[in-house]
């Protein structure tokens, strides 16, 4: 029991200290630090003490990771300030079991060595990928994020998708120490082994990254110019976003920065940067016409409000607009954030979201592309983009993605961070470039490969003019997406056959105490 004590407060370190594998720290050694901790901690505990090892881990690692959560509730700090605590600590409570429940299993299964390390890859993914779709989902810090700042490995998404390179990463990171502490010397041979194929694999994702960037393929010619883009960073703060006093100023910030000099084809703003019903402001749109260039067009993010027999209901939305005011194509979000833009259960939760006098948004029909000039573009509002393969229209391919986003809700966090590393990684596993527009940043164009052209940081307001890179052939993941997770799960299986083996380990508890002779046992 003593043991047991000992080991929920480590575990909660090593989880915490896992989080400096993510960025914006992107030390990806952590990761054998704290995953290859908690691999060794559950090969010497029972059942129940498995569960509460991991859970503890997962304290540490979603409370470290999300903790800025916290600061949305600042924004409107008299009504819900109390609930910032409490509201991290549920939150990665709950998280935590996607973590504990696994480690329960892996120590009920018993695998030693080499087998026990696949093992215990395999569940760690099967419960991220169950964390991304349980109760609407919420993928975030997946452990393949370790990779988004260091090209070569994140091109494995592109082949795998984000799930499957966390499998191949959880798996590298507890067979080092499984190479160096396991007890027999085939053990450690056969660890070592696995790990330098798992390694491999990653450093193969160079072979997809090309030889020069993509601004020297367009000044040879090798490759087609896109679109010139302006992304403008408003950066309203939350506090004042929607003040009815504000709401001329915020109206000029925006028409002033999309006017500053310069030629354009794509004028972006950031979601919700309209603070109203911007389809129905027809003055405003002619303000916005005359500020495009012609044949340009603006994809501005806005509510939008349509009346049912139902009643009237509220979208989250992005809309389309020509350079004669008219409104082109509408993208209403999906993917709605519970308790900020609804609460789930609503008739039953005495709750209220924390956005601003809209009431619960609807629900769109799902990914749509847009045609916007000459131009097919995908849309991922704010939230949606953390969703792997659930970006894209999959029988209309756009040629790139557009994602506003308004995280002014968590300050100078690394929430901001951690949402644009999310956003990297979607435009490597689709092969298609994207561009965030965000009202308080990071504002960024990333290419089909992750990389990041051009950004604006955090609170700053200005604009970001660049070429919009063309999009890659469709990937593997864009084709078949998480579907490739089978046959990769299989790979690793039969390559830990062939390594190592498979054997049980043996029993964590020890063994049963023998009377001494003369104790007058019967």
């Amino acid at each position: 029991m003593r043991s047991t004590f000992v080991k929920g407060p480590l575990a909660a370190l090593l989880g915490a200290l896992t989080v400096l594998a993510l960025p914006p720290f992107s030390l990806p050694p952590f990761l054998v630090l704290g995953l290859g901790g908690l691999f060794l901690l559950l090969c010497r505990a029972g059942p129940a003490a498995a569960a509460l090892t991991g859970w503890s881990f997962g304290m540490g690692y979603f409370i470290a990771g999300i903790h800025w959560i916290g600061e949305s509730f600042s924004v409107d700090a008299e009504r819900f300030g109390w609930m910032a605590a409490p509201a991290v600590g549920g939150l990665a409570a709950f998280l935590a079991l996607f973590i504990a429940i696994p480690a329960w299993i892996f120590v009920r299964l018993r695998w030693g060595g080499v087998a026990g390390a696949t093992v215990f890859a395999l569940l760690w993914t099967a419960s991220e990928w169950l964390r991304g779709h349980v109760l609407t989902g919420f993928p975030w810090n997946l452990i393949a994020y370790a990779w988004v700042d260091h090209s070569v490995p994140r091109q494995i998404a592109a082949v795998f998708g984000s799930y499957g390179l966390s499998l191949l990463t959880v798996f590298a990171a507890v067979l080092m120490p499984l190479s160096l502490l396991a007890t027999s010397r085939h053990e450690r041979r056969s660890a070592r082994v696995a790990a330098l194929l798992v390694l491999l694999i990653l450093t193969a994702g160079g072979l997809r990254l090309p030889s020069d960037s993509g601004e020297d393929r367009i000044a040879r010619g090798d490759a087609p110019s896109g679109p010139l883009v302006r992304v403008v960073q408003g950066n309203i703060p939350q506090v004042k976003k929607w003040l009815p006093e504000q709401r001329a100023a915020t109206i000029e910030r925006y028409l002033d920065l999309s006017s500053q000099p310069g030629r354009f084809d794509l004028l972006l703003w950031p979601e919700t940067a309209y603070p109203g019903f911007l389809d129905e402001a027809g003055e405003t749109l002619a303000r916005i016409a005359a500020r495009l260039p012609s044949g340009a067009r603006l994809l501005a993010g806005t509510p939008r409000r349509t009346y049912e027999p139902t009643g009237r209901a509220i979208w989250n939305a992005v809309i389309a607009v020509n350079d004669g005011g008219g409104i082109e194509g509408v993208y209403d979000k999906h993917h709605l954030v519970p308790f900020g833009e609804y609460v789930p259960l609503r008739g039953l939760l005495p709750l209220n979201q924390f956005t601003a006098g809209f009431g619960n948004f609807s629900a769109g029909p799902g990914p749509r592309t847009l045609q916007v000039g000459a131009q097919t573009v995908g849309v991922a509002i704010c939230y949606e983009a953390i969703f792997p393969g659930e970006l894209v229209d999959r029988t209309l391919r756009p040629d790139w993605i557009f994602n506003p986003t308004n995280d002014a809700w968590f300050g100078t966090s690394i929430g901001p961070e951690q949402h644009l590393a999310s956003a990297r990684m979607r435009a490597v596993e689709e092969g298609l470039p994207m561009v965030r527009a965000a009202n308080t940043g990071i504002s960024a164009v990333i290419d089909g490969y992750g990389t990041i052209s051009a950004k604006l940081p955090l609170n700053e307001t200005g604009i970001v003019d660049a070429r919009l890179p063309p999009p890659l052939p469709p990937t593997l993941y864009a084709r078949w997406g998480d579907l490739l997770l089978v046959p990769l799960a299989l790979a690793v299986v039969s390559s830990s056959v062939l390594v190592g083996g498979w054997k049980r380990r043996v029993s964590a508890r020890p063994p049963a105490r023998q009377p001494s002779p003369g104790s007058g046992a019967a």
